[in-house]
């Protein structure tokens, strides 16, 4: 069988007219990957060409980012994002899903599995439970007022700030390289080209909004949280790179609020470990799922 490249689809959450490629088979069964904040679907090519013979692989940019619409106030919340993956799932058949996921999408995806329990087959986060519990006792040390006055400040310089330009995909390729060193160059090539726009002024900028480097100033409760993942009854399977600066929940208490879950840490990856340890990533997938 010759393997093409995806088909582009959109789909409305919210009025946003959001972006979605699926590389399939509507008769076999769903799996949905779900990308990391400031990142996009394409990120996802290596895995789908690995699972699409046996899955319905569909992967779709997060509002304000790739090709989906930007919010107009530039406000982005879990919880937003929480419906537009329901809204996704819905639009497909509202047929059982199994979620593969990064980072902000991992707390994307996890939150949805223990709202929807009976619509989640299997579930990957990797590195998806947000910040450890240190760094939340940490970020709460100053009062409240402070730390919302400072949320202003942050998003009217976000409002000011034009997206970054650079006069060549070459430039914009060498950031990418000095963002994770552990991807290869063609990953980093493959990325880049997906992840930049091209200017009216021949210039190129990265495709996700801005302000997303502005979250609000409280999520939900740790305590509603941890009430969502224990919801939870999908097998899961959390994966953490040894060398990120994320904290693994097996050593920092996290993994207890889940009912059916296990913890596994690559070694030599950072925090994009599906990049960096791409073969040991896709073994222990298929084993999963």
């Amino acid at each position: 069988m010759t393997l093409t490249g995806p088909t582009s689809q959109t789909f409305v959450s919210q009025r946003l007219r959001l972006n979605y490629l699926d590389w399939g088979d509507p008769e076999k069964p769903l799996l949905m990957l779900v990308h990391g904040g400031r990142d996009h679907a394409r990120s996802w090519d290596w895995v789908a060409e690995e699972l699409r013979e046996d899955w319905h692989v569909v992967a779709f940019d997060h509002r304000g980012h790739g090709d989906s619409d930007w919010v107009s106030d530039g406000n982005y919340q879990v919880q937003d994002m929480v419906y537009d993956l329901a809204q996704l799932v819905h639009q497909l058949g509202d047929r059982e899903v199994t979620i593969v996921s990064h980072s902000m999408g991992g707390n994307v995806a996890l939150r949805y599995a223990g709202t929807f329990p009976d619509k989640v087959r299997k579930i990957v986060a990797i590195e998806g439970l947000g910040p450890s519990p240190k760094r939340q006792e940490e970020m709460r040390a100053d009062p409240y007022p402070q730390r919302m006055a400072e949320w202003i400040e942050k998003k009217r310089a976000a409002a000011a700030r034009s997206p970054r330009k650079y006069e060549t995909i070459e430039a914009a390729f060498a950031r990418m390289i000095e963002e994770n060193s552990y991807l290869t160059e063609a990953q980093a090539r493959h990325l880049t080209l997906h992840g930049v726009t091209r200017n009216e002024d021949g210039t190129y900028s990265w495709k996700f909004d801005p302000h997303l480097n502005v979250w609000h100033v409280e999520d939900v409760a740790d305590e509603f949280l941890h009430q969502t993942w224990a919801a939870i009854s999908a097998p899961t399977l959390l994966l953490y790179g040894a060398d990120s600066w994320a904290s693994n929940p097996e050593g920092d208490g996290r993994l207890e609020h889940f009912a059916n879950a296990r913890v596994i840490e690559f070694e030599n990856a950072g925090h994009w470990l599906h990049h960096d340890q791409f073969d040991r990533f896709m073994k222990t997938l298929r084993d999963f799922l």
